[in-house]
């Protein structure tokens, strides 16, 4: 059986998963429709996918015409919720690309249409495919690394030129992306951490906002964030460094975590740092460290693995290796650094959802930020 799937924006990112698609490496599924606002998009699809795929200039008219079971919405960001709405109420599968939205109040109610539902939602974090932060994870949850210290990542190897935000009107503005590095560049990394480590109590940002590059959004974050037993993270992202670093240590009473290059090394104690402490007598000293590299032998499948699982979960029941509920949590986090940073203050998860909406509406309202490139911006409630 084949699933007959159709895609909801043909920017990049769109683009490529009908690719994949088309190329067959998603077994059971077939590329029926695509539907875009822009009629040089659909011109692109018409031109490169051939007649077997129908176009649409919205969701609203694909669904009409056109019976499909699953969708996969690749959209601007304020525009993910209510078409997964609109599509989970059609009795449509859902797959969407991240984040999960702009804030969490929105996503809050997109999480519940997709409960109601009873449909398989998924979303495109794609670098849980990753063989490196799968066996991190591992290693954090079953306790080898002992209780968490202190988690630093520092992530800025998303360089970006001027003319990538020139690209488009609805790039790194307020009222069109709803945020810059955090909301475009990092939810994938978001997301790990707290797939990774979990969600800490309290959260502390700051950030630049155009400091690198003539936008009106963060371009430059460092964030401290807090946890229940003790342990501490900072989170470092920006556009404008070049050559930049993704670089993440996660330290606990048993060792050390290190992922940078493509490596995975687990600096191992032989007893756990807590115990030392409490037990030895000799005045300098620390515990016996062995240097372990980790073995990892599969590879990262990507947007391809993603969807991959998305139908084989619609099909078979397959567990979903990114659940859409969970699309929430990297968001959450994302929302608590801008309203911090906002604030000037520390705030407290979970993120008080209406002050975050009422600052974001704000910033949409009070911008004078003008910018030259695609004209198309989407309103905070996700149409243009």
């Amino acid at each position: 059986m084949n699933l007959k799937l159709a895609i909801v924006g043909l920017g990049n990112m769109g683009r490529n998963h009908a690719h994949y698609i088309m190329n067959n490496e998603v077994p059971n599924a077939k590329l029926t429709a695509v539907c875009d606002t822009n009629p040089l998009s659909l011109a692109w699809a018409e031109k490169n996918l051939g007649t077997s795929v129908k176009t649409y200039s919205s969701l609203s008219d694909l669904l009409a015409h056109d019976e499909v079971d699953g969708v996969i919405i690749a959209t601007p960001h304020y525009d993910h919720p209510p078409l997964a709405i609109e599509a989970l109420q059609a009795g449509c599968h859902v797959l969407i690309e991240k984040p999960a939205g702009v804030y969490t109040k929105q996503v809050r109610e997109m999480n519940e249409a997709a409960e109601r539902s009873g449909k398989v939602f998924g979303i495109m974090y794609n670098q849980r495919t990753n063989p490196l932060y799968e066996k991190v994870r591992d290693l954090v949850q079953s306790g080898e690394v002992g209780d968490l210290k202190r988690i630093i990542w520092i992530v800025t190897d998303w360089y970006r030129p001027q003319s990538y935000y020139d690209s488009g009107g609805w790039r790194a503005t307020w009222r069109g992306e709803g945020g810059g590095v955090l909301l475009n560049q990092s939810p994938h990394q978001l997301d790990l951490w707290q797939w990774m480590v979990g969600m800490p109590k309290r959260i502390r940002a700051f950030m630049e906002f155009g400091k690198f590059h003539d936008i009106e959004v963060e371009d430059d974050v460092t964030a401290y964030f807090e946890y229940s037993n003790g342990a501490t993270g900072v989170f470092i992202t920006s556009t404008g460094d070049a050559p930049g670093t993704n670089r993440l240590e996660i330290s606990g009473t048993k060792g050390k975590l290190v992922v940078e290059d493509g490596k995975l090394t687990f600096w191992r104690l032989r007893v756990s740092e807590r115990v030392f402490n409490a037990e030895y007598t000799g005045g300098f000293g620390e515990p016996e460290c062995w240097k372990c590299e980790i073995p990892v032998s599969s590879k990262t499948t990507g947007h391809p693995g993603i969807t991959r699982n998305w139908v084989q979960a619609i099909l078979h029941g397959t567990p979903l290796l990114a659940p859409g509920l969970e699309g929430i949590y990297g968001l959450e986090l994302s929302n608590a650094m801008h309203l911090s940073a906002w604030l000037d203050d520390w705030v407290t998860l979970p993120v008080d959802e209406d002050l975050f909406y009422s600052k974001l509406r704000e910033k949409i309202e009070t911008s004078s930020y003008k910018k030259t490139g695609d004209s198309r911006v989407l309103d905070v409630e996700g149409t243009f």
